[in-house]
């Protein structure tokens, strides 16, 4: 009857989505392309029989990069379809795979779109990242007898408080996932009360640790460095949102005070924030350019504004320390594993309940500052900028603390064997 009701629902509300679409795309221009993706309609050759793996967010696509990757060198003949729901996810998934993965938008939990996707995709197993639990999918890929993993399961006390009043409907969902590949103990236990079995679940760990910087990124990072900043200090504030900028860019406009050659790096979130980030830089009456333009940041430029795709990890590279944003704002914030990875210092604000169990394990081992303000900020910054060995002690520890947990890639792809044709060797 729940199920019933919620279909009804989404179908009544199309409407607002394609309003809500509409408005979105006067920022983000993509918004408003490839509606016929999101009902199961698609004017490019989709090769079934393979792999789907959907990730909703950014954050989710760059975690699932590894496994990706580890998937196409053990099943090279297998077509390994990606989806996302929005363009960025899309932006970052072309940019990491090319043409080595298919890649279409998931379309919205309504059945006859799901039929149509699923007619034309036909895995042969499915994979979603954390926690997306589709009703229709879900009972649509239980009909078809297609394994469902939710890889990299994570289940906030939040969630599963929402999920639980929904009773007996959450139970049926439950039981139809083949397997649940939890990041820890306690997201496997909230699957467990939502109605999980114990052999559904398994404990993993997260895959964001299993991220690496190749030594190809390393080189590019260290040739951007050398043209943008060989003698300068450089900060980088990524994936900052609304609220944020002005926070960081007050604490820059502190920080040039003292030391007045620091450069800074801006990425915002989300591209369509990119002219709102460039138009409060020059507000701030601050020497700028921005990433697309190509230029190289001269003597007297103080702020460089990332506006390109796909290149944070290469940026985290250059510089000497991080702020990680979505944490200042209540956001939850976003991977504070990206820039630990490069051994540089992460600081982040109090609101980072996306990676608690990451950023608790960051903090015990003295891999992660937190700040509440511009004001705190501005210290912390001082004292990462006047101290060398200072810096070294929290990058050193923040990627230590990402080595010891890696292995979660090793782990779900041994649990992934039996739904799989058998590996090449």
């Amino acid at each position: 009857m729940l199920q019933l009701l919620y279909t009804t629902l989404l179908y009544l509300i199309q409407p607002l989505i394609w309003i809500r679409l509409w408005l979105r795309g006067r920022k983000a221009p993509a918004y408003r392309k490839r509606w016929g993706e999101r009902y199961g309609f698609y004017n490019k050759e989709l090769k079934g029989g393979g792999i789907m793996l959907h990730s909703v967010s950014v954050g989710e696509t760059l975690a699932a990069i590894p496994l990706v990757r580890a998937l196409r060198h053990s099943h090279p003949s297998l077509p390994i379809t990606v989806t996302t729901m929005t363009p960025t996810g899309s932006e970052r998934v072309l940019s990491a795979f090319g043409d080595d993965v298919q890649h279409v938008y998931l379309p919205y939990d309504l059945p006859d779109a799901l039929n149509r996707f699923l007619d034309r995709v036909d895995p042969r197993l499915v994979l979603i990242m954390e926690t997306e639990l589709w009703p229709n999918l879900i009972s649509a890929l239980h009909r078809r007898q297609i394994p469902l993993v939710i890889a990299n399961a994570r289940l906030s006390e939040r969630s599963a408080k929402g999920y639980a009043k929904l009773g007996r409907f959450v139970r049926t969902l439950m039981r139809r996932i083949t397997l649940i590949a939890a990041q820890n103990e306690e997201d496997g236990e909230r699957f467990i009360q939502l109605g999980a079995k114990r052999s559904q679940l398994a404990i993993t760990g997260s895959l964001k640790f299993d991220i690496s910087v190749t030594p190809q990124m390393a080189a590019r990072s260290v040739t951007l460095r050398r043209q943008w900043a060989p003698h300068r200090p450089v900060w980088i504030a990524a994936s900052t949102h609304e609220g944020e900028e002005s926070i960081i860019v007050a604490a820059h406009q502190q920080l040039l005070k003292q030391y007045p050659n620091l450069l800074l790096i801006l990425v915002p979130r989300h591209p369509e924030r990119f002219p709102d980030a460039i138009d409060l830089v020059r507000e701030a009456g601050l020497s700028f350019i921005t990433r697309s333009s190509g230029e190289v940041p001269s003597g007297s430029t103080q702020v460089v504004i990332g506006d390109s795709m796909g290149e944070l990890m290469l940026l985290y590279g250059i510089a000497d320390m991080a702020f990680v944003g979505g944490s200042l704002v209540e956001r939850g914030g976003h991977n504070p594993l990206e820039p630990a990875a490069h051994a540089i210092p992460v600081l982040m604000g109090p609101h980072i309940f996306n990676f608690k169990d990451i950023c608790a394990r960051l903090e015990q081992a003295n891999g992660l500052i937190t700040v509440t303000d511009a004001t705190s900020l501005v210290k912390e910054m001082s004292s990462l900028l006047s101290d060398e060995d200072y810096r070294s002690y929290y990058g050193r520890h923040a990627v230590e603390v990402l080595y010891q947990n890696q292995g979660a890639l090793q782990r779900l792809l041994q649990l992934l064997d039996p739904y799989l044709p058998t590996r090449m060797h």
